[in-house]
């Protein structure tokens, strides 16, 4: 029997090593020490008995044996050979009692390379097995600034916490987001149920996975594998049949495939203005009446946000009074979303879903995983999924200009600005602010809070600083008569309002619902780019737009409506020339404009602001769920 396996495993080996050959490849097994850093540059730690992952042992330590075996650990050596008698001697050994004997191996960065027991792991891969015993010598590479480096220090930071060496990223913070997807805190270490537990769940998504065609893919399984249970839930998959985790896999796939590509977000700066193809004029777009649901994470009454929303709604309603019916769903949580979405789908069998806060995007991929047919987009920014579109303002460029006013109107340079949440966009709405504050008066200086931040309060901040003017937050809403909103000065008769930013979100879902009734939505999306879709509309396409007071000067008003109508031209934009941050210079050229990504990923304060960037310990409780989604890093000093 044992020779009988050794000449199938033969030819196994000979058609992998042709197929490499093929490929220029190198058909053998892979050395450690042709890939090791020179000696001194390493160091070596015993981890003694461990259970081996079989598919990650890859190679021999020594070049010794290497080429006894082709690149798939399967013989290639001639079957009249020594070696080949002792391979299936060790064969028959394997099946009538099992291979028990160790083996001795060297980890290098996630892989395993054979001391002593090549032909007990070629055995052993030949029967398909899945782990095998070994005593491992784990070489740790000195810390250097290499990303690869860098994601291997963490991985041996979650190896304290869980011993699993079956799973590995390929991206920095994916050790801490698993740490928090299993529900565990940071630090926390696993318990030998967990772990297998999490065994268990990640065996069956990662056997789906590579029998789909993850191996083919440029991410780890364990990427994927993070991405799933961040979008479905750790114990809900834990719930699930392995025919169940097949299907979800399945419908999951281009989530997995966009990890791969790390192209990251196309934004679509303005509406697409492409005409209609005559296979679109030959078959119009049906003439029944539109069904669109919002959701909204609280109500109009009580949040400033959720009010902009419902007047984009109710705009709708009166634009397209016979081709749309809307309906709102108010206090939605990430709780409850989920049923929310089944609720606009299934029974008010809603075509189009948009779900108006950034908490919701994971609720909101997987309803569009459930229902394909269902278009959902999410309001947030930067936020990477393919069967979902995002949206949301260039709300930078309005908030350039209440800075210039600002720059203008306060008397003693001192100005606040107020921010709630620090994510992707607003880091560039205060900087924008900032900047069009000094372009005015070059000695302003901006004071930087945070409503989101623990035990603070911002009254008696504005008091301590001293500032004459305050942005605070964007506008009042029906159940409050507070004046503490927008741009308003500070004066002994209280508060005196200059100017409004304004989210025009109506104009924005007027045009989108254009586009999807006259076919153009389609033409968005480039199937070959393999990019999630993120619309961020300025005041050129009307969804962003300053209103002011009759308190505002005449001479200044007249100076910020040029100002904005260079910047709704694109003869001008905020971010253009030199530009520096509180840490120095962040461009040097004149005639450079930032780049959409580069606004939109801003993770720097410019030198005239006052404050910095909140950590996620610094912040409210109520904040994790927005700073999970959309969190902006806190910059390393």
């Amino acid at each position: 029997m044992g020779k009988e396996d050794y000449s199938k495993a033969f030819k196994l080996g000979k058609k992998d090593y042709q197929a490499r050959m093929l490929r220029g490849e190198k058909p053998i097994l892979q050395v450690l020490d042709d890939i090791l850093p020179e000696r001194g540059a390493y160091s070596e730690m015993s981890l003694g008995l461990v259970q081996i992952p079989i598919e990650q042992i890859v190679g021999t330590k020594t070049v010794a044996r290497s080429s006894s075996f082709a690149g798939n650990f399967m013989p290639i050596l001639r079957e009249t050979s020594e070696f080949a008698s002792k391979w299936a001697k060790l064969s028959d050994s394997h099946v009538e009692e099992g291979i028990r004997d160790p083996i001795k191996v060297y980890e290098y960065m996630y892989k395993f390379y054979v001391v002593e027991g090549n032909k007990r792991v070629s055995v052993m891969k030949y029967f398909g097995a899945v782990s095998i015993m070994g005593n491992v010598t784990r070489i740790v590479p000195k810390r250097t600034g290499e990303k690869e480096n860098k994601v291997y220090y963490e991985f041996l930071d979650f190896y304290q916490l869980a011993p699993i060496n079956y799973l590995w990223f390929t991206q920095e913070g994916n050790y801490a987001k698993l740490q928090e997807a299993v529900g565990k805190e940071p630090g926390e270490c696993w318990t030998e149920d967990e772990l297998l537990k999490f065994s268990s769940i990640y065996s069956r998504f990662a056997s789906e996975y590579q029998a789909k065609g993850g191996g083919k893919l440029h991410i780890s399984a364990g990427d994927a594998f993070l991405s799933f249970i961040t979008l479905y839930g750790y114990e809900a998959i834990a719930q699930k049949t392995t025919t169940e985790i097949q299907a979800l896999v399945a419908k999951s796939w281009e989530e997995f495939v966009l990890l791969g590509e790390n192209s990251g977000v196309e934004l679509k700066m303005r509406p697409n203005q492409k005409k209609k193809s005559v296979l679109d004029i030959l078959h119009p777009v049906t003439s029944r009446k539109m069904k669109i649901a919002f959701i909204y994470e609280k109500t109009p009454g009580t949040s400033a946000w959720t009010y902009a929303h419902e007047l984009g709604r109710l705009h709708l309603e009166q634009i397209f009074p016979e081709d749309v019916h809307t309906i709102a769903y108010e206090n939605g949580t990430p709780e409850n979303v989920d049923v929310l979405l089944e609720d606009a789908i299934l029974s008010a069998g809603c075509d189009l879903v948009f779900t108006t806060s950034p908490p919701f995007v994971q609720a909101s991929v997987k309803a569009a995983i459930a229902n394909p047919k269902v278009l959902i987009l999410n309001c947030s920014l930067n936020t990477s999924h393919r069967y979902i579109r995002t949206y949301y303002s260039r709300m930078y460029e309005a908030k350039f200009l209440m800075g210039a006013i600002a720059g203008a109107m306060a008397e003693n340079d001192r100005l606040m600005y107020v921010e709630d949440y620090p994510i992707y966009g607003s880091i560039a709405n205060i900087n924008a602010f900032a900047l069009g504050a000094r372009m005015i008066n070059p000695r302003s200086e901006v004071y930087l809070e945070w409503t989101a931040k623990k035990e603070v309060d911002i009254g008696e901040r504005i008091r301590e600083v001293g500032a004459s003017c305050v942005s605070g937050k964007d506008m009042t809403i029906p159940e409050e008569a507070s004046r503490f909103f927008g741009l308003y000065h500070i004066d002994a008769g209280g508060p005196r309002n200059l100017a409004m930013p304004l989210w025009h979100w109506g104009s924005f879902y007027e045009q989108l619902i254009w586009a999807i009734m006259d076919g153009r939505w389609k033409y968005d999306e480039d199937t070959s780019a393999k990019k999630a879709i993120n619309y961020w509309w300025g005041m050129a396409e009307g969804v962003v737009d300053v209103v002011f007071s009759k308190y505002m000067p005449i001479g200044t008003k007249r100076l910020v409506e040029l100002l904005k109508s260079t910047i709704s031209s694109e003869v001008f934009n905020p971010f253009s020339g030199i530009l520096y941050s509180q840490a120095g210079v962040v461009s040097r050229d004149p005639y450079r404009i930032l780049a959409p990504e580069e606004i939109m990923t801003m993770d720097w304060l410019a030198e005239n602001v006052i404050g910095s960037i909140p950590g996620k310990e610094e912040l409210k409780e109520q904040a994790e769920p927005v700073i999970k989604q959309q969190g902006i890093k806190k910059k390393e000093g």
